[in-house]
């Protein structure tokens, strides 16, 4: 038999019995809905997730600090300076070494109070220096002005740094204070350092604004950077002589790699030179673990509607049998072998089961679209801006679906369709 005689034949047979067939499929759209909806609630969750987590700013990067030792059962132990592993420019250069690695990017922080004054406002924030002369080589980008720190007397300001200041002269009930534009102002800096006979020192700078950074939700919002010169100059006049960084170290460095697929494997490399190593590729992939398990088990929970469906093709097909017994025979009388017979009653079920996955994916992408319209609604209601999916169709879930209730139709009726490729064309022909 051609495969067009064959699916012609499998066809007209649905038609017969539009009613059964349809009742049948209603149970298959109902299975596949759940499966394309829940999987669907699953990856919109993953994404959400994903996307407001703290401090994703570029996944390429690993953040590094010194390494400390490991206390566990020894709280009484002291540590010492040479317990500290500490990044020397030694260590700049074997972290440069490491295959994946782009370039490592310096930050030290200035160690010492900082006041900030701007007219009658005061502030403080963390000063840094890097060494690079511009901050975009960061993955930061400016919302106000630039990111060149190349020039003495300048600094780039992070997103959050306005929210710092206050009015030291406010009395209980006055109004709060308006939030400083800092674009362009000078601001008066002052570093404070304490003497070894207790008294105080001062050295007072003015420093232009030249660029606020757009929001990133991590550590450059509440930073501010400076000239990488400056920093090493004011960190000498701080400790009263040239500072060794071969012996002291740096604060942290960023560690950048060609591609975020290297980032975990060059996290752990470092980690086990002794150095503690974060990076946000690692959360991430946590997540994605955690929502790959959720969908997974939404899919269970889905499939679980797709078996009692199965049950339906089932008996529907066990029903055809009966009721076509002698149109087997008849079919097997004038030659029909029982590969034909099985082809066509497992044609039957798996038709079935793709009516049933085309329209349960639609009905679950109907569903889909209405929980995040409600989602969307609610989420502007309370908080009157903008909105989250809830739901997330992956683009390999519409194939899937349909073709999964194909399988579970064509599973479902493989027993129905051996019973009857395997009749006796005579019994089949006295069958009442």
């Amino acid at each position: 038999m051609r495969l067009v005689d064959l699916i012609s034949l499998i066809i007209d047979n649905l038609k017969r019995r539009k009613g059964r067939v349809v009742l049948t499929a209603i149970g298959v759209i109902i299975g596949t809905a759940a499966v394309v909806t829940l999987i669907s609630l699953g990856a919109g969750l993953k994404e959400s997730a994903t996307s407001q987590l703290w401090g994703i700013n570029d996944l390429s990067n690993v953040e590094v600090y010194p390494g400390y030792p490991d206390m566990m059962g020894n709280g009484a132990m002291m540590i010492t300076e040479d317990d500290i592993k500490k990044i020397t420019p030694d260590v700049v250069a074997q972290f440069e070494a490491l295959p994946g690695v782009t370039r490592v990017i310096i930050k030290q922080g200035v160690n010492t109070g900082v006041e900030i004054k701007l007219d009658k406002l005061m502030a403080w924030g963390n000063i840094t220096g890097v060494n690079l002369d511009d901050l975009t080589d960061m993955g930061v980008k400016a919302s106000q002005g630039i990111t060149d720190i190349s020039s003495p007397g300048t600094i780039v300001v992070g997103s959050w740094i306005k929210n710092n200041f206050y009015d030291p002269n406010q009395r209980p009930g006055d109004e709060p204070i308006e939030l400083p534009d800092l674009m362009g102002q000078t601001l008066k800096v002052d570093f404070v350092k304490w003497n070894s006979d207790g008294t105080e020192t001062r050295k007072s700078m003015r420093l232009q604004v030249v660029g606020v950074l757009a929001e990133t939700r991590g550590e450059a919002d509440y930073s501010m950077y400076m000239n990488w010169d400056e920093v090493i100059k004011l960190n000498d006049w701080v400790a009263g002589r040239r500072v060794d960084y071969s012996k002291q170290g740096y604060n942290n460095v960023t560690v950048k790699a060609t591609s975020p697929e290297v980032v975990i494997d060059l996290a752990q490399q470092i980690t086990d030179m002794g150095f503690q190593a974060y990076t946000p590729q690692s959360q991430v992939q946590s997540i994605n673990s955690f929502f790959t398990i959720m969908q997974v088990v939404f899919g269970g929970v889905g499939a679980i509607a797709l078996l009692v469906a199965a049950i339906g093709i089932a008996n529907t097909m066990a029903m055809a049998i009966l009721e076509r017994t002698r149109e087997i025979g008849i079919m097997k009388a004038i030659g029909a072998t029982n590969n034909n017979i099985l082809s066509i009653f497992l044609g039957e079920a798996a038709g079935i089961g793709f009516l049933g996955g085309v329209g349960g994916f639609l009905l679950g992408w109907a569903i889909c679209g209405l929980i995040n319209l409600l989602a969307g609604s609610y989420l502007a209601s309370q908080s009157g801006g903008g909105t989250t999916l809830a739901t997330s169709i992956p683009v390999w879930l519409p194939l899937f679906s349909i073709f999964f209730a194909t399988i579970v139709g064509l599973i479902s009726g493989l027993y129905p369709a051996l019973s009857a490729a395997t009749l006796v064309p005579v019994n089949a022909l006295k069958y009442e």
